[in-house]
């Protein structure tokens, strides 16, 4: 039985929580875990059904298949962005690397679709393996060094086109232009790709030793190494990760414009980690999931889409609204995480 004197020298925090019940604690710890883990996804659903409330042409075919096939590129470098943020890493270069990649495969699109394909796999998979060497063995920050591979990127992209004169075309009847423009029972195939590569995400992050290693990393770096976690191997594998993501999704927006566009990918890197944010992945790193990842990127087109179909609106507002909402979301990431622990 615990006295007065015992219960008096106690914190006030636990003796409320005693007192409270160990049901009534677990019960606000789930429901703090749920809103932090699936809190994207309703907010996805009610926006949805305002949307199709509020214009007829929301849910339409047509209307559908474009946010798809605009998502599923921006998807592809949330994915490999996922990864990243989750060791408690940034990755800045994405949206270089996405115009690259693109560049790179309406070139190699004319020696075939293995070209179009290898080449910006490799170069921008190799710039990232260059970021994460630099962050895991040299110890520079993460930040910095995707800002310098960001730039080194952009100045290669450049080079390769004369200053932005030449735009590489992609024949419109080659195999490699059915990866952009083909479809298959009436979706895109850039979107059963995008599918399948969160598929294989997920089970890579949630089911083997690597994606155990992705969480240590980011969790406790000194803990997860004392435990046998290779940080290093780790980290330089998810900005590899990254800027392979970034490679492909710039290829496949290539297959599907028939072209190397220049300008394409700015600020694509911030639309990225909101995406990230949006769904649930912390900043700090050790907590996400590459589902909430696709969720923040198809929230992200629907607040487009609905800014689009308002008419009345620019452009700019979109940047206002995405800003406001990650705001939000990442104030509400910090209150829940500390409910969870003082819960």
């Amino acid at each position: 039985m615990t006295t007065q004197t015992e219960e008096a020298g106690r914190p006030a925090d636990a003796v409320s929580r005693e007192s409270a019940g160990p049901g009534r604690t677990n019960r606000s710890e789930r429901l703090s875990g749920l809103a932090q883990r699936h809190g994207a996804l309703v907010t996805l659903v009610i926006a949805m059904v305002v949307a199709s409330l509020g214009f007829d042409t929301f849910l339409t075919g047509d209307n559908l298949e474009n946010m798809a096939l605009s998502s599923a590129f921006l998807a592809v470098v949330a994915l490999g962005m996922t990864f990243v943020i989750v060791t408690g890493g940034i990755d800045l270069s994405v949206g270089s690397l996405f115009a690259l990649g693109g560049v790179l495969a309406a070139w190699g699109s004319q020696y075939g679709t293995v070209v179009a394909l290898l080449l910006p796999l490799t170069v921008c998979g190799l710039i990232g393996l260059v970021n994460g060497v630099l962050i895991a063995h040299v110890r520079l920050p993460p930040f910095i060094v995707t800002l310098a591979a960001m730039l080194g990127a952009r100045g290669v992209l450049l080079a390769v086109t004369d200053e932005g004169a030449k735009t590489y075309l992609v024949d419109k009847d080659s195999f490699f232009a059915t990866l952009g423009q083909g479809s298959l029972a009436g979706i895109g195939v850039p979107v059963w790709i995008t599918v399948a590569l969160f598929v294989l995400g997920a089970v890579v992050l949630s089911r083997t030793r690597f994606g155990q290693y992705v969480y240590a990393v980011g969790g406790n770096e000194d803990a997860g190494a004392l435990m046998g976690a290779p940080v290093a191997r780790t980290k330089i594998s998810v900005y590899t990760l990254s800027g392979l993501c970034a490679g492909l999704a710039g290829a496949l927006n290539a297959a599907w414009l028939l072209s190397g566009v220049t300008i394409l990918g700015s600020g694509m890197e911030l639309e990225a980690i909101s995406a990230v944010v949006i769904g649930g992945t912390l900043l700090s790193g050790g907590f996400g999931f590459v589902s909430g990842s696709l969720v923040g990127v198809l929230l992200l087109k629907v607040i487009q889409n609905v800014i689009n179909q308002i008419g009345s609106l620019d452009s700019a507002y979109q940047q206002v609204v995405s800003g406001a909402f990650l705001a939000v979301v990442v104030v509400a990431q910090t209150w829940l995480g500390r409910r969870r622990r003082v819960l």
